[in-house]
């Protein structure tokens, strides 16, 4: 009996590594947060875990790293985090995500809004993470970009010539690109491919857009265009051009329209595996989250900005409108 106590207080104790370093501290378990630029999932963060009973300064302190944009600077932010032996780092998007990789291969880390966790090579399977990730997947499939331009060509009715701005340096937005020509064949509509991986490739890609005559134009969503976003709606306020974006941080920021998965849900979704974490899971064992709810968000602010009328069937389905 007391053999079989033994066994069953080590492997207690080998499935719970993180809690118990996460209690060394006078009990206060300590959470790396790596980011590209600060959002209002921030505060969808901390709310996430405040539900789940984790309050900062009383049971988890967060280490926040911001990299304001600059992209070379996740790299030692994640270093920073590592050497700091936090129990668990929070990474926001592909690239930040590869900087925790390259930082530490032990501590857990935890991803919010990833696209292609498989492809990027951050885990094994979705079912089965292995290693030390887990987390939450934006990757709706590519197919979504059908569904995006069905979208925009109801707004739009006489388009038949959509603009796609999406960044080439991201394999997973190449995907989504690819399906965005596939479905643009099957709706009979020319497609205009403008590329952007630096943000003084927008005005070109704009002006670049009125001179070939672009009905509407469809953002490809990932870390680089979100950082942007303000800008990007700004823009297309400017030339006229009605927009449809990824998820609902570009109509929050004054884009006409978003379809996809709610990014805060997905924070959330984060905070929740932090949970299981800091209480005993293992990030291998915890099946990635992946979006199953997209969202309709209408601006009819920005809609009136650009002089155009939704079409009613259209506010009717939508999720949301902002007024």
């Amino acid at each position: 009996m007391r053999r079989r106590e033994f066994i069953a207080l080590l492997g207690a104790a080998i499935a719970r590594p993180r809690v118990a370093r996460a209690k060394n501290t006078a009990g206060i378990a300590r959470i790396g947060y790596l980011v590209l630029a600060p959002t209002s999932l921030d505060d969808a963060f901390l709310e996430g875990l405040h539900d789940l009973g984790w309050i900062e300064g009383q049971n988890i302190s967060i280490e926040r790293r911001n990299c304001a944009g600059d992209v070379e600077r996740l790299k030692g932010f994640a270093a920073e985090l590592a050497l700091l032996k936090v129990d668990i780092i929070v990474a926001v998007a592909s690239l930040a995500v590869q900087a925790a990789k390259n930082a530490t291969t032990s501590i857990p880390i935890v991803f919010a809004a990833l696209g292609d966790p498989i492809g990027q090579g951050f885990v094994a399977s979705l079912a089965r993470p292995g290693g030390n990730f887990t987390g939450t997947s934006f990757d709706a499939s590519p197919e979504i970009t059908a569904k995006q331009l069905q979208l925009i060509v109801e707004t739009v009715p006489k388009a038949s010539r959509v603009a796609v701005l999406w960044n080439p340096t991201s394999p997973v937005i190449r995907t989504y690109f690819q399906s965005a020509q596939n479905a643009a064949a099957a709706l009979r509509l020319s497609l205009q491919s403008e590329e952007a991986k630096d943000a003084k490739d927008f005005e070109p890609a704009f002006d670049a857009m009125i001179r070939e005559h672009a009905d509407a134009l469809i953002v490809l969503s990932d870390a680089f265009m979100t950082v942007h976003r303000a800008t990007l709606a700004e823009l297309a306020a400017k030339h006229r051009i009605p927009a449809l974006y990824g998820h609902n941080l570009y109509t929050a920021a004054g884009g006409l329209m978003s379809y996809g998965p709610s990014a805060p849900d997905l924070i959330r979704g984060a905070a929740a595996y932090v949970d299981k974490i800091l209480r005993g899971a293992m990030p291998a064992d915890l099946p990635v989250q992946q979006p199953v709810k997209f969202n309709l968000i209408i601006n009819l602010k920005t809609a009136k900005v650009l002089g155009l009328e939704i079409p009613p069937t259209l506010l009717a389905r939508a999720d949301h409108v902002i007024e």
